[in-house]
């Protein structure tokens, strides 16, 4: 195998599949151990939405210093706070979930920075794609089984959660300490593009630069739908006849494995805007979330449709933003932009928790996932775009 199939690629994937599996085993555990504590909807959203917001805050700086750094030497410092941070999940306590997540979030915008600018510097365009889906495909696998495994330990008693976390850190600790990714290939080939705009500036590209406004845009308002559903699905299927957060848990990994793995090759790595196939993402975007909505007047299938399709938006909508931007974004600052456009997706899946937990609180789940598809929907119009790209600028269609 060579490419983004390569033995050196695929122990990078091992590593985010070890990464990841704790946070889908978190994303059960924590709602349902909040309700036990007497903690309202919108505590639960803070905290849950705390490792995300923090996640998104620290990105633009640790593209930054990867970029300066290098990513191997990064992450083996940031596995390091990652494992103290699941160590502190073993305290049970929302003061203690709260620092937890926090610290969580400041090793995910290194660890997933410095994985990604790895495996798009070291990879030839027309494999980067392949290489970005394959990263996201290994972080959704935990998610396969983790909600299930969560759910026995909660069944079980959070002995076996503490023994899960330090297991996993150890774990993440080994593999990362071995991952190696090949310097000659990693580093940019011109000495004087590592170093380009200043932080100042690339901030204010999330506005001046067009790619980048629309991408992080639509990344934003995506993410705050499957934010809304990682939050308080497990706590909306106990009002659902027939319903289980580890089985839709699973069937939207499930899919989003598949999907990537069929998928892949259908994903734009040419540099062009497609708006047929944006707007058809966003379009299953919106049923995913009208059909958890509707499930507690249509029952179990719909809320496991809604599953099947969530898991395919997820599947194709993060790695064809991201391919598009390596393509359109300007070399001198690339890292860093990428950082800002991925912490748009952070602080979607963040503001999930944080702004639907009250709006839950206020009316329903089932109202609440309803303006989630209202959102979905707006971002259908938003995707199209009668303008085509070349060379990293717009040219009007004739």
């Amino acid at each position: 195998m060579s490419g983004a199939m390569s033995w050196p690629f695929l122990r990078l994937y091992m590593l985010v599949l070890l990464y990841f599996s704790a946070n889908a085993i978190l994303n059960v555990i924590i709602p349902l151990q909040g309700d036990t504590l007497g903690a309202s909807n919108t505590t639960i959203g803070l905290i849950m939405g705390a490792y995300l917001f923090t996640t998104m805050f620290f990105r633009p700086w640790a593209g930054h210093i990867i970029q300066k750094y290098g990513p191997i030497k990064v992450l083996r410092i940031i596995l390091i706070i990652n494992g103290f941070a699941l160590l502190l999940y073993t305290i049970t306590d929302l003061g203690s979930y709260l620092a937890a997540r926090m610290l969580q979030g400041i090793s995910t915008a290194f660890f997933s920075m410095a994985l990604q600018i790895g495996i798009i510097d070291a990879l030839p365009e027309k494999d980067r794609s392949q290489g970005i889906s394959l990263y996201s495909l290994f972080s959704y696998i935990p998610g396969i089984i983790g909600p299930i495994l969560a759910l026995g330990i909660w069944q079980g008693g959070m002995d076996y959660f503490t023994v899960v976390m330090v297991a996993i850190a150890i774990l993440t600790g080994v593999v990362g300490y071995t991952a190696k990714i090949d310097k000659a290939e990693a580093q940019p080939k011109k000495e004087n593009a590592v170093q380009g705009a200043s932080m100042s500036s690339s901030f204010s590209q999330l506005v001046k630069n067009p790619f980048l406004f629309k991408c992080s845009l639509l990344m934003l308002v995506a993410s705050i739908i499957f934010g809304a559903v990682t939050t308080f699905i497990p706590l909306y299927a106990a009002q659902l006849k027939g319903g289980s957060a580890g089985i839709y848990l699973m069937l939207q990994a499930g899919t989003v494995v598949i999907a990537r793995f069929t998928l892949k090759s259908k994903i734009p790595s040419d540099g062009k805007w497609h708006s047929s196939f944006i707007m058809g993402t966003m379009i299953i975007l919106a049923a995913a979330a009208q059909c958890v909505s509707f499930s507690i007047m249509g029952g179990a299938v719909c809320f496991y449709v809604g599953a099947i399709l969530m898991g395919i938006a997820q599947a194709i909508l993060y790695p064809t933003l991201t391919t598009f931007l390596t393509f359109v974004l300007p070399q001198t600052n690339r890292n860093v932009l990428l950082g800002l456009f991925i912490a748009m997706a952070d602080l979607g899946v963040s503001l999930g928790g944080v702004i639907m937990g009250p709006i839950a609180d206020l009316s329903s789940y089932s109202s609440m996932y309803m303006i989630c598809a209202i959102l979905g929907v707006v971002m259908i119009i938003f995707a199209y775009d009668r303008r085509k790209i070349f060379a990293g600028k717009y040219e009007r269609s004739l």
